[in-house]
């Protein structure tokens, strides 16, 4: 019984991802290819543009492999919350059908940028690679739970704010100006060793920079000092998701799919 519950689940979101990329991106064309396309592109027009206006090197780290560990983090936070925001408005038809329930469009959406984004990093990883601008990871294992990591927490926050924005227009009105605050505090452009020392314990609550550091310490290595907690994103991610669920939960009985 289990495994037929998840394999119906699993059939369910899979079929609503398919017809999230169709609606995306069209049937014709690059399609599929604007998934990662899309954040790739951004990605290495930042690293060009830092390229430019930086030094080769930004304390000792190469600016190129130092922008895309951050921007890459930055990218697949965003877009989650971003996608996840309207993930019911858009497709309030689909509630019609019985065995899809707003939980599968917000998690289509959420696997569907994990994917994109993980597929442009690997891509943005190896066009860096071969051009010598940074090292093959030094600890694939602390990559991946970064990178995981993230994606956990993201998903929490986008959740929470995806079962407020349902109750209230106003959250998605202002979900702009929150993914610009949480840039300076994201870690995604400045590392905790940088900072004065005096001040890292304070950075270190807001659990994002946590998981952005485990990317750089999975790629860098002990080539570059780095700190965070492995286990502080992941309960911050948890508390998120049961809270969006909650939140989720009664929103539900707010919409109206007659």
């Amino acid at each position: 019984m289990p495994v037929k519950f998840l394999r119906t689940h699993a059939r369910i979101t899979g079929a609503l991802m398919m017809r999230e990329i169709i609606t995306r991106f069209g049937r014709e064309g690059l399609g599929f290819v604007w998934l990662v396309g899309e954040p790739l592109v951004f990605c290495v027009g930042v690293i060009l543009m830092w390229s430019v206006l930086k030094p080769a090197y930004e304390h000792g780290i190469h600016v190129g492999a130092f922008v895309m560990t951050g921007y890459m983090c930055l990218v697949l936070m965003r877009h989650i919350i971003n996608y996840m925001m309207n993930a019911v408005q858009a497709n309030i038809g689909m509630l019609y059908h019985k065995k899809i329930t707003v939980l599968h469009l917000i998690i289509s959406r959420a696997t569907l940028e994990l994917a994109g984004s993980t597929i442009a990093f690997f891509v943005v990883y190896v066009a860096m690679f071969l051009l010598d601008q940074v090292a093959l990871p030094h600890n694939l294992f602390l990559l991946y739970a970064g990178w995981f990591s993230l994606f956990w927490l993201s998903t929490g926050m986008g959740l929470v704010l995806a079962a407020l924005a349902m109750r209230f227009e106003v959250v998605e009105r202002i979900v702009g100006i929150f993914m610009y605050m949480l840039i300076p505090i994201s870690g995604v452009f400045v590392m905790v060793a940088w900072l004065p020392a005096s001040y890292r314990d304070l950075y270190l609550l807001v659990p994002i920079p946590h998981t952005v550091e485990m990317v750089r310490a999975g790629v860098f290595g002990e080539f570059v000092q780095t700190y965070y907690d492995p286990l502080y994103p992941l309960a911050w991610g948890t508390v998120l998701i049961v809270v969006g669920l909650l939140l989720l939960a009664r929103a539900i009985k707010h919409i109206d799919v007659d």
